[in-house]
């Protein structure tokens, strides 16, 4: 099943200057990254707790260009310096969560497996369900399932970043991503055939639709000029505020 909102991804120019600037807009630090050898991309990760937002970007066109995540990368890349490119969702039982997918007609692809090397030299390992394409509006959305022997996995890693104290001061938390869309109850039905999520009417208003993945929320909202993808955080005794930056809106919230 579906457990959790897994990680956001952001296309980036340069994710080492990207994480820089999220750190003095936002108070968060970034402590993870590497190298996708194969795919010609790279990233920083920004941990909140179990999920994490990471910021992608690429170091050779020509791989990126071969690869189902480098090309959209590049794809985002050639339309602003920075934005919004797509959204893991992890699973607990990644082959059984595809049977059922399948049945429900979705599109997704076998198992895929995937590593990525980090700077000590430890190697992350996941396997992945994919679609066949991004889509325009909500971009790449996978499901994922990480290798729990693998490094970023173990008992000790997840134990270390559940206490992880960010600048802004404390733990900081993923609660809530929202996509804005042109159809909310297109979007919505494709991402129930697609990814098994069911949607209900938001509190929010406004023709909003909400689906509790784990503890978090995945938004879908009606798209207005000049809309951006909005992630929402929550970090201790943090103030309430709001940033822009890399192409996305920023929410702190206390909690």
């Amino acid at each position: 099943m579906l457990t959790a909102i897994d990680h956001v991804i952001i296309a980036v120019a340069d994710p080492v200057d990207a994480a820089a600037e999220m750190e003095d807009a936002l108070g968060l630090r970034a402590t993870g990254g590497g190298r996708h050898d194969a795919h010609g991309t790279f990233n920083r990760l920004f941990w909140l707790g179990d999920s994490y937002i990471e910021l992608m970007g690429v170091f050779d066109r020509e791989l990126a260009a071969q690869s189902w995540w480098g090309a959209r990368m590049s794809a985002v890349l050639s339309r602003a310096p920075a934005g919004y490119a797509g959204l893991a969702l992890a699973a607990d039982d990644l082959a059984a969560d595809i049977t059922r997918l399948r049945s429900l007609g979705a599109p997704i692809s076998d198992p895929i497996d995937g590593q990525r090397v980090r700077a000590d030299s430890e190697v992350v390992r996941w396997r992945i369900g994919r679609l066949p394409a991004p889509d325009a509006e909500l971009g790449l959305t996978f499901v994922i399932e990480h290798d729990t022997a693998a490094a970023e996995w173990r008992p000790a890693d997840r134990a270390a970043r559940a206490a992880e104290e960010h600048p802004l001061g404390g733990p900081a938390r993923l609660i809530r991503v929202e996509l804005p869309v042109a159809d909310v109850a297109r979007a919505s039905m494709r991402l129930l055939r697609d990814l098994g999520i069911q949607f209900r009417p938001s509190l929010a208003g406004a023709g909003a639709r909400d689906a509790s993945i784990g503890t978090q929320t995945l938004r879908l909202r009606p798209a207005r000029p000049g809309s951006s993808v909005t992630i929402v955080i929550r970090a201790g005794a943090e103030p309430r505020r709001s940033v822009e930056l890399l192409g996305c809106e920023w929410r702190i919230e206390p909690g």
